[in-house]
């Protein structure tokens, strides 16, 4: 695996493979790698020849309240992970590499309405500061593909609109969400949460498919969601929202029918938990 902090660097590996035919696969990443950062590189694997893994804490994503500062960074352990895992570059920029005139008078992109809702709407800029830095990952990187994590859906649906709104090249793919035993989404997140506090995390999940089972059975959205909330504050989390759905543009349904997903945000103690479920009727 090569590592490589320079954009020059990475652009004359890119052109070689682009040279000989193969297909190049980004997988964005803030670091503090884990298991679902893994799973995202071998569906990264499975539809690429060679497979570059990003590793920069985006500072414009990081809202008032968030520390940037705090964010866990571990370089080494992530190498080591990509290194086992036979990744082929891993692409580590400094912020000047990436914001050349500084983060203040750096250029934005903003997906207007999307970015607005749910986890936007407690996050001012958030999503401005996600598609402003995956924007300029795909012009660095030119790949053919780029993967994200379901867990982050509304992320994901802001980054497929980009992609085809400003006829971007790449092709945006979405990894299954993936989860430890008890069902609580694996999350850098979850180390913020207490030894009691992980026993009762795994309850989102339970809440998310008791909702899809009252939704399927006939109730109402609006009762489903405000009795989820209910049920939610009853076991110790605040939530932020808990909201049905379409999964194709997270538009609000006027019934339920169709794909739809359940997206969820809740607070238990220092950790903010997303997560969501899909399914269809």
């Amino acid at each position: 695996m090569l590592t490589i902090t320079d954009n020059n660097a990475l652009r004359e590996q890119l052109i070689e493979w682009h040279q000989v035919g193969e297909t190049v696969a980004l997988v964005p990443t803030m670091g503090n790698l884990h298991k679902g950062h893994m799973s995202l590189c071998q569906l990264a694997s499975a539809n690429a020849d060679r497979v570059v893994v990003s590793v920069f804490v985006n500072p414009t994503q990081f809202g008032e309240g968030e520390d940037f500062g705090a964010y866990p960074r571990t370089p080494e352990k992530d190498a080591r992970q990509l290194s086992r895992a036979g990744i082929d570059i891993l692409y580590a920029p400094k912020a000047e590499d990436i914001y050349p005139l500084g983060v203040e008078n750096s250029t934005r992109v903003f997906v207007p309405v999307l970015s607005d809702a749910l986890c936007g709407e407690h996050r001012t800029k958030h999503f401005e500061g996600v598609t402003s830095v995956v924007m300029r990952l795909l012009n660095i990187v030119s790949p053919n593909v780029a993967v994200f994590g379901e867990k982050d859906f509304q992320q994901f649906v802001i980054l497929q609109r980009m992609a085809e709104e400003l006829h971007l090249h790449t092709r945006i793919l979405s990894a299954p969400t993936l989860r430890d035993d008890a069902g609580l989404a694996i999350s850098s997140r979850n180390q913020y949460l207490t030894a009691a506090e992980t026993l009762s995390a795994p309850l989102l999940y339970a809440t998310l498919r008791d909702a899809r089972d009252k939704l399927l059975d006939g109730e109402s959205i609006a009762k489903v969601e405000s009795a989820a909330i209910k049920t939610l504050t009853n076991t110790g989390f605040s939530a932020d929202y808990f909201s049905v759905r379409r999964s194709s543009d997270l538009s609000v349904p006027k019934k339920v029918a169709g794909k739809l997903i359940i997206l969820v945000a809740a607070e238990l103690g220092k950790a903010r938990l997303i997560d969501n479920l899909q399914f269809e009727t």
